[in-house]
């Protein structure tokens, strides 16, 4: 089922959070922040909404670590209900799309409350001060992948954010699958 996000709580403090990365390692938000700002964001591996624009997500996270900013990806699906979402398939899930960025199981789905996560994908763009600036799409695709001159939401808004601190006013919603919690 499709759920939509709300718009940007602009300047609310990013979440902390404490969790262990396909990699094996333990990844808190300072240590994936950019000097400019961070890009949290919740996927999963068999969400129609995230496969259609994972290539445009794993771009748009490369050619934002010029700008400063540091890129994260967490799964907090259920993954009892659904072990496509399991820690051994993300492990193979993010090497197979190439992920530059740390790609974090969040068991027991404490992060994606914290943060008020919906669906997959869900974004939320923070500044040097970890100050949520952007929680919108990604750019104008659903569950099909949209032409490839769309305006690139995401990616414009934090290089903007890298730059002046501050998130466009005008965001559009993420929209993707709802989160798969636990029962």
């Amino acid at each position: 089922m499709a759920a939509i996000p709300p718009v940007c709580d602009f300047n609310q403090n990013a979440k902390t959070f404490k969790l262990k990365g396909v990699d094996g390692k333990i990844y808190q938000f300072d240590d994936i922040k950019g000097s400019n700002g961070a890009l949290v964001m919740f996927l999963c591996n068999h969400c129609p909404y995230v496969i259609a624009v994972l290539d445009r997500i794993v771009r748009d996270a490369n050619e934002l670590s010029a700008y400063g900013v540091g890129v994260v990806a967490i799964c907090s699906n259920d993954s009892k209900t659904h072990p496509d979402d399991s820690y051994e398939n993300m492990q193979i899930f993010s090497k197979k799309n190439c992920f530059s960025f740390p790609y974090l199981h969040d068991d027991d789905q404490a992060i994606a409350k914290a943060y008020d996560a919906v669906c997959t994908p869900d974004f939320f763009g923070y500044n040097a001060d970890a100050k949520l600036q952007y929680r919108g799409r990604l750019d104008a695709s659903r569950k099909e992948v949209g032409p490839v001159d769309l305006k690139r939401d995401l990616f414009e808004a934090m290089v903007q954010i890298s730059k002046t601190g501050m998130g466009p006013s005008d965001q559009v919603p993420s929209m993707g699958c709802s989160i798969k919690w636990s029962q």
